[in-house]
């Protein structure tokens, strides 16, 4: 009997369980940078930045937006909490750019409205990405 080189996926937001699948790799955005996901890979438990969530099965590939939260992997389960995820299709890419506007226009006077402006521009930055 061939040993599966898969582990299980979920990725779940407040609302939902946006995807359940078994996965070969998935590349999530942390906060400080892609983290890259294969079966037999030691405990994490990471905080997600803003990004793209890739998930390849045996299938097929998903891309979803994601908007913060946490992964942890523990044995063969990988768990995505995130605020916000949505695939490609979900995404609008009129309001993104609408929110790119309004992101460039920001007022920043301090470190907290910078970093708003900053979490504002990569979000309807990513999902325009997303939705070419």
């Amino acid at each position: 009997m061939a040993l599966s080189d898969n582990f299980h996926c979920s990725v779940v937001t407040p609302e939902r369980a946006v995807l359940e699948c078994d996965a070969k790799f998935v590349a999530l955005p942390a906060w400080d940078g892609e983290v890259g996901i294969l079966k037999g890979r030691a405990p994490l438990l990471c905080k997600l930045g803003i990004g793209q969530l890739r998930i390849e099965t045996a299938e097929e590939k998903h891309l979803l937006f994601v908007d913060g939260g946490f992964a942890e992997m523990l044995g063969d389960q990988l768990t995505i909490l995130t605020e916000d995820a949505r695939t490609p299709e979900e995404l609008d890419r009129q309001k993104a750019n609408s929110e790119l506007d309004a992101a460039r226009a920001l007022a920043v006077t301090d470190d907290a409205s910078f970093e708003a402006r900053q979490k504002a521009l990569q979000r309807a930055r990513t999902q325009l990405r997303l939705t070419k």
